[in-house]
């Protein structure tokens, strides 16, 4: 597989990385312009821009990148001044970061798990539709959905490892059923947990969260009711009140341009 065949999988699969590749370059130089490398967040190197010091220094930036709130940057060495490489050249390198895609699980397939999954879809989200109920979780019901998963969403959630571009929205058919799934999904990192209901709602589950063991700091991170206040009725307006909500998480640490 070529380096941009792997670039493509890595962006199909939502993957973040670093490409860097070489833009310009003087004297004797291990890479010329044009040679790519892609540096992945646990250092994986897949590629070359020529080894060595250079390559260490590359990388060091990409870790750099990774945790940065830009998304490019310019590197430019001189091989012999700057890192005691006996080739005696200048590189410039331009860095890129690709951030992994915002991953969207959907527990429940009801009427507002199709329209948010639809929606969802449409602004950029990856979207996972989790329920054993295979009358309601099909392709026919959601053909934008990126995966439909035929599981108990309580069973899929405690073996859901979580991560930082999860964001979970929790619309089962039943209140045991949601409250097993928001269990199970509080233990797990994620960028956002919205359960769907009323405040009455909200304010039991909180309730029986609470004599479950759960401390206020965890309760917290519940979005309940989940959605923008727009007074939304209707399952289309009710996804775009909650999508609304998942755009300004997605973007609030985003930079500002």
């Amino acid at each position: 597989m070529d380096l941009y065949e792997q670039i493509a999988r890595l962006d199909s699969e939502g993957r973040s990385f670093v490409l860097a590749t070489v833009i310009e370059s003087a004297g004797s130089t291990p890479q010329k312009p044009g040679a790519k490398m892609v540096v992945l967040p646990d250092a994986t190197v897949i590629g070359t821009i020529g080894g060595g010091a250079i390559e260490l220094q590359i990388m060091e930036a990409a870790k750099a990148l990774f945790g940065a709130q830009e998304s490019t940057r310019i590197l430019e060495t001189h091989l012999t001044h700057d890192l005691g490489m006996c080739c005696g050249g200048r590189m410039k390198v331009f860095l890129e970061k690709h951030g992994a895609s915002a991953r969207l699980w959907i527990y429940g397939a009801g009427h507002v798990s199709r329209e948010l999954a639809s929606l969802a879809s449409h602004v950029g989200f990856r979207v996972a539709v989790v329920d054993e109920r295979a009358e309601w979780a099909n392709r026919e019901r959601f053909p934008t959905a990126d995966e439909v998963i035929l599981k108990n969403p309580a069973d899929h959630a405690r073996e859901h490892p979580g991560g930082p571009d999860c964001y979970f929205c929790v619309t089962t058919h039943d209140h045991p059923l949601d409250q097993a799934v928001v269990e199970a999904l509080l233990t797990k990192t994620a960028a956002y947990l919205g359960l769907i209901g009323s405040r009455r709602k909200a304010e039991r589950f909180k309730m029986r969260l609470t004599a479950a063991g759960f401390s206020e700091d965890s309760l917290a991170r519940i979005r309940s009711p989940m959605g923008m206040p727009i007074h939304a009725l209707t399952p289309a307006e009710i996804s775009v009140s909650i999508v609304g909500e998942l755009i300004e998480r997605r973007r609030r640490d985003a930079p500002r341009h």
